[in-house]
């Protein structure tokens, strides 16, 4: 069998490490910026901590903030006409998953128009020139989209997420600065954090994983459960926020090789039909989906349980994999992750068309059991 493993060209991590951004864009020969964040970033004074930099080394940029949480082809289009309107020869990507993955569909298509309509992207994609360069740095520790050959992107006409993958999106240089993570409120830090754990565990689980994916997904988990509930509760921690920021992009270079499971695939409609935060989505569902899975990947759980710090040393395999789910459990109770899908808003009513669209998700084929549309609704049944 042979594994591929895709990773960025160069990172950097660390407080502070934005400030590599003029030595890197000149290295890169670039010379003028496409800033897409989203209006809150601005308001709050986030982005202008990059902003700064750029200004400081007088390095022009045009700032495009029409990015929504769970973005929209619609934001997708907007961004392409906006960057070809700018003048700009590279994307400077700040923020979440939203802002990144916006940045790599406007590269992507930009280098590529014959995928303008961008639905054309959903799935795996034979675009055959790489992005415009982007540089991301991303201001949550959860989705690691700085690192991922992924991208998430939705369809608003038919309420549907698109999974887009593509080597081709992935940016060319990440910056992992926690400074630009220290006012994040705390439920973001929490939701976020188990949008990472939950990358970390269906990455070690699913059944592409190999030795070299588990290597990080192990590791992933372990600097989670050790770093999160400090990063939540005492979110100018600089050692719990870094430790967040590097755990989050070591889950990263996992799973985007090696793909995710029924956690991602049940989350992604919640997302597109109710906008409902992909973190928050993820962390509600991981604890019942990891119970559902275990059976099936008992040898791993035992890992998980050892990574979090709750294996006893004879314990069973099944003791092992009950003791990681109540420890994913309590830990998402502890940092104030919604139980019920029924504190969303979410009805029993609309459980069969979450089902219907979860069992045809591009990461529910991934996952280690097999499911189908009656058990996927009894799981989300099981969490309403």
């Amino acid at each position: 069998m042979i594994n591929r493993f895709v990773l960025n060209e160069v990172s950097y991590f660390g407080p502070g490490a934005r400030e590599v951004l003029p030595k890197e864009i000149s290295r890169l020969g670039l010379h003028k910026a496409f800033v897409a964040t989203d209006k809150d970033l601005v308001k709050f004074g986030v982005a202008d901590k990059v902003l700064e930099v750029l200004r400081n080394a007088s390095i022009p940029y045009e700032l495009f903030t029409d990015i929504k949480p769970n973005p929209t082809v619609s934001n997708v289009k907007a961004g392409v006409k906006a960057f070809a309107e700018s003048g700009a020869d590279f994307i400077l990507a700040i923020g979440g998953g939203s802002s990144i993955d916006t940045s790599k569909a406007i590269g992507i298509i930009t280098n590529n128009p014959d995928f303008s309509d961008v639905v054309s992207l959903e799935g795996v994609a034979d675009t055959k020139k790489k992005s415009v360069p982007i540089i991301a740095l991303p201001t949550t520790a959860g989705t690691a989209a700085e690192v991922t050959i992924n991208y998430v992107i939705t369809d608003e006409e038919h309420q549907k997420k698109m999974v887009c993958v593509d080597p081709n999106d992935i940016p060319a240089i990440a910056i992992v600065d926690a400074e630009l993570m220290y006012t994040l409120p705390k439920s973001l830090t929490a939701a976020t954090g188990l949008d990472a754990l939950t990358h970390a565990i269906e990455g070690l689980i699913t059944k592409g994983a190999w030795e070299m994916s588990d290597m990080f997904e192990i590791k992933a988990i372990e600097m989670i459960a050790r770093y999160l509930e400090t990063a939540v509760n005492e979110p100018q921690n600089p050692e719990a926020r870094n430790g967040m920021a590097v755990a989050q992009y070591i889950a990263g270079m996992a799973f985007s090789n090696v793909g995710l499971g029924v956690v991602h695939g049940m989350a992604h409609p919640l997302g597109a039909i109710f906008d409902i935060p992909h973190g928050v989505a993820n962390a509600l569902l991981l604890p019942t989906i990891m119970e559902f899975n275990a059976p099936a990947a008992l040898d791993k759980y035992v890992d998980i349980a050892k990574a979090m710090g709750v294996y006893e040393r004879g314990m069973s395999r099944e003791a092992a994999a009950e003791a990681a789910v109540k420890a994913v459990k309590e830990l998402s109770v502890r940092v104030g992750i919604p139980q019920h899908l029924t504190d969303l808003g979410i009805h029993a009513e609309d459980l069969p068309r979450l089902a219907e669209a979860a069992f045809a998700d591009v990461c529910t084929p991934g996952n280690p059991r097999e499911v189908d549309k009656d058990i996927i609704l009894e799981l989300y049944k099981k969490v309403l």
